[in-house]
């Protein structure tokens, strides 16, 4: 078959299973009121969850940093890409994970993918290693964990009991388990606490994904850890910085040891050029927002915009995933369905996303609604109205 043929059927199969996916243009900077491709939108779909995006001090920050540091960083962290920007950034980070890791040490990443690439590869290197993953963990997790060296073992989600049961039954002299936080698709959280417990009994570490938990959950934002009060040398974290924080990369903290490992063996750190200077020198204005009054604020905003939802949806046919985080979603089922749900509220000027499988198991396609403390509670209202309009129909 010519090679472009059997390409053109890949994509015809996808259209007619409606799971083709398309970009939108975004023509203005990450805020709830936007222009998208050339129209004026209200959007339910960004993970800036705080409204650090357009922050203005944190786009002043950004542009100091460019001035200070120029645009790029012109080499890997270990060739000379590993500017003071960076490094006053690490600190901080460590810092912020020090009540919940001993000896806590910082790793900064140009995107979160290749930080959970960066642990699993590197922790799961051993022929005598498993990765005990969860089974709707993130694409990053499960791509990390096909490229280790280790075995992998897929726990049920939720299920403690199952993945004490395997952890007991492993002789591996490295276990991981390896878990989001905030499950990106439902909003829900990880048992954690149940988890170290198992971890800690076990010997193995806990790698926990805190994409969608850093900057939103704990008194100072500080993320997953800090909502659960946990502290463990056996927890290797994760924490997004473009989505709550608003700007861009990721970061590991975990026991001094376990970064310089990292450091030495984690071909996504060592091969790659590091992230522009720029940037981390606009992070260290995000996290004082995050961890200062403004962030605890922003937090307070952003929870009662949760509650208003939940009390102004009133939906029968639809099963919406009840989450306390800001991820809403709302199963509908069949993929074209979503898809047109999708439609209906884009022409009503709401841009809220059709998420279909592989990203979800078959038959739960749904609107993946993200509230952002920027969002007003008139908008809030104008959304919930549209959906129990359309679901009514």
């Amino acid at each position: 078959m010519d090679p472009i043929e059997h390409v053109e059927r890949k994509l015809a199969d996808l259209e007619a299973h409606s799971l083709t996916r398309r970009r939108r243009i975004a023509d203005t900077r990450c805020t709830p009121l936007q222009v998208v491709d050339g129209r004026a939108m209200l959007a339910f779909c960004s993970n800036d969850y705080l409204g650090l995006a357009a922050h203005p001090r944190v786009v002043e920050a950004l542009r100091a940093g460019a001035q200070l540091y120029g645009a790029g960083s012109g080499a890997s962290h270990l060739i000379s890409g590993h500017s003071r920007a960076h490094a006053i950034l690490e600190e901080r980070l460590a810092d912020l994970a020090a009540p919940h890791l001993p000896e806590a040490r910082a790793l900064y990443f140009s995107t979160g993918y290749m930080a959970n690439l960066a642990v699993l590869t590197a922790l799961g290197a051993d022929n005598d290693a498993v990765i005990f993953s969860e089974a709707l963990n993130h694409a990053s997790l499960i791509d990390g964990a096909r490229l280790a060296r280790a075995a992998v073992t897929v726990y049920p989600h939720g299920d403690v009991a199952a993945l004490e049961a395997q952890l007991a039954a492993s002789t591996a002299a490295t276990k991981i388990v390896a878990t989001d936080a905030v499950f990106s698709m439902d909003g829900k959280l990880a048992p954690l606490p149940q988890l170290l417990a198992l971890c800690e009994r076990h010997g193995a570490w806990l790698f926990v994904d805190d994409a969608h938990g850093f900057g939103v959950l704990g008194a100072q934002g500080r993320g997953a850890l800090e909502h659960f009060g946990l502290r463990s040398p056996n927890i290797v974290y994760v924490g997004t910085l473009g989505k709550a924080a608003g700007v861009g990369g990721a970061f590991i903290a975990a026991h001094a040891s376990v970064i310089e490992l990292l450091v030495q063996r984690a071909r996504p750190y060592i091969y790659t050029t590091a992230a522009p200077p720029a940037l981390a020198h606009a992070l260290l204005t995000s996290l004082d927002i995050i961890t200062g009054e403004e962030g605890a604020g922003l937090r307070s905003h952003l929870e009662l915009l949760v509650a208003q939802l939940d009390a102004e949806l009133r939906l029968a046919r639809w099963q919406r995933v009840v989450s306390s985080t800001p991820i809403q979603p709302i199963v509908i089922g069949p993929n074209d369905e979503a898809l047109r749900i999708a439609a209906a509220l884009y022409a009503r000027g709401l841009w809220v996303p059709a998420i279909r499988p592989p990203t979800v198991p078959n038959g739960t396609a749904r609107l993946r609604v993200t509230l952002s403390a920027a969002h007003t509670h008139d908008e809030v209202a104008q959304l919930a109205t549209a959906l129990n309009e359309l679901e009514a129909m």
